[in-house]
């Protein structure tokens, strides 16, 4: 130790070993800079959409409704209980996810993401569609709605699925064509497998799936719908303000009920006193003929 240098103090990094840290140190930050850049290009020649229509009428509509029914009336469970802060989330339909930049995309009929929200510039290659890089993260859920045979629904996207580690995946085959089971939910375990569930629940993230009887888009038919941690069906905007204009409407009739009350009781008391006002009239009448026979009517 020398003498200028006080215990517990680094020791100065000599010369040499400083200069070759910082040339290490700019050769990472070039490397980095390289795989970004290679990382874009390859990112430029991903296909982000193929303009390829290939959903038939009722598939596209069950899309909207699992869709449109998150965005209208669901607020996602807080990962704090104590937070008053929404959790946003981000789900869609016939979109293209990437795992990694060289392996294909999967294009699920549904997928929800929480805690992520789409790039203000939207418009670039990179915020186009769904890169794991990008978000950060998988999606929770991945629906599949069965219209063939061809899919593979239960067998190559179930273990893609798997692989790629989405948390939930559910299987609506509404035709019974891959099994007898209309509707199927998977969850993950340890080293990315699937077991079905029991139930249709997707517990950790507060929803749950099951078969809905009713009218959507003009059109009755058996639909799958979302429910809540509670066990409530959750709502379309159209269903909602069905709710309130019928709730108004009932508080419109409660209120014309009450008047209709409040005029009763007012006719009722007119009436009572238009009653009593005769009565004293009678009963003066007769006092004046008593008092004309010599009787005092108080005797």
């Amino acid at each position: 130790m020398s003498f200028s240098q006080q215990p517990g103090e680094p020791h100065a990094m000599p010369p040499i070993l400083a200069q070759k840290h910082r040339e290490e140190e700019e050769e990472a930050q070039e490397l980095l800079a390289d795989a970004r850049q290679r990382l874009a290009a390859i990112v430029e020649t991903l296909e982000t959409e193929d303009e390829t229509p290939v959903d038939n009428l009722f598939s596209a509509k069950q899309q909207r409704l699992l869709t449109r029914t998150l965005y209208s009336s669901w607020t996602p469970l807080p990962k704090d209980p104590a937070s008053t802060t929404p959790r946003p989330f981000l789900a869609d339909a016939n979109i293209g996810i990437y795992s990694a930049p060289l392996l294909p995309s999967i294009v699920p009929d549904f997928f929800l993401s929480l805690d992520v929200r789409p790039h203000d510039d939207w418009y670039t290659k990179a915020h186009r569609t769904y890169l794991f890089w990008e978000f950060g993260k998988p999606p929770e859920v991945a629906l599949e709605i069965v219209s063939n045979r061809k899919g593979g629904e239960l067998s190559d996207k179930l273990e893609r699925y798997a692989e790629i580690d989405i948390t939930y995946y559910v299987v609506y085959d509404p035709m019974r064509l891959l099994s007898p089971d209309v509707l199927r939910v998977y969850e993950r375990t340890t080293g990315r497998q699937y077991h079905l569930r029991s139930d249709t629940h997707l517990p950790l993230i507060g929803l749950s799936v099951k078969l809905w009887e009713g009218e959507f888009e003009d059109h009755q038919d058996s639909w799958i719908r979302w429910y809540d941690h509670e066990e409530r069906l959750i709502l379309t905007g159209q269903e909602r303000a069905i709710q309130a204009e019928e709730r108004l409407t009932h508080a419109e009739e409660q209120r014309s009920q009450a008047e209709e009350r409040a005029t009763q009781a007012e006719e009722q008391r007119s009436q009572a006193e238009d009653r009593a006002t005769q009565a004293e009239e009678r009963a003066a009448r007769l006092a004046a003929k008593l008092r004309e026979l010599g009787i005092e009517p108080e005797s």
